[in-house]
């Protein structure tokens, strides 16, 4: 099973930056989503964007309230994958988790990185994002 441990969180300013990191050890499946979710109390999971990392190339995708700030990257030969925040607004604080699915074939973007929580496996240990106004 596949382990993930994310880094990178702190506090920001609003319009600042800060890059998240998810690096995954143990069996890491290919052809499988790598997802940042956003959590903050009384809510759940909110999927911010994935990464499908699939065997004949990698597709990105972002939630609407994301889309031109946040750029999700990966780096193969360290099993990282990167959440890239720019512009950071006070409602993008919250606790920001690292998720993975069994491998997905197929479909579209609801299908390979869905935004159901549920349909993911593992996950990291969350890191905490602030962003005062």
């Amino acid at each position: 099973q596949v382990e993930l441990v994310e880094s990178g969180g702190g506090s920001v300013q609003a319009g600042g930056s800060l890059r998240l990191s998810c690096t995954a050890s143990g069996y890491i499946p290919s052809n499988s989503c790598r997802a940042w979710f956003r959590q903050v109390p009384g809510k759940e999971r909110e999927r911010v964007g994935g990464i499908y990392l699939g065997s004949d190339g990698d597709r990105t995708y972002y939630g609407d309230s994301v889309k031109g700030r946040f750029t999700i990257s990966q780096d193969n030969a360290k099993n990282t994958v990167y959440l890239e925040m720019n512009s950071l607004k006070a409602e993008d604080s919250g606790t920001y988790y690292c998720a993975s699915t069994r491998p997905r074939f197929g479909g579209d973007e609801m299908w390979l990185c869905p935004l159901d929580f549920h349909a993911y496996y593992t996950w990291g240990q969350g890191t905490q994002v602030t962003v005062s106004s």
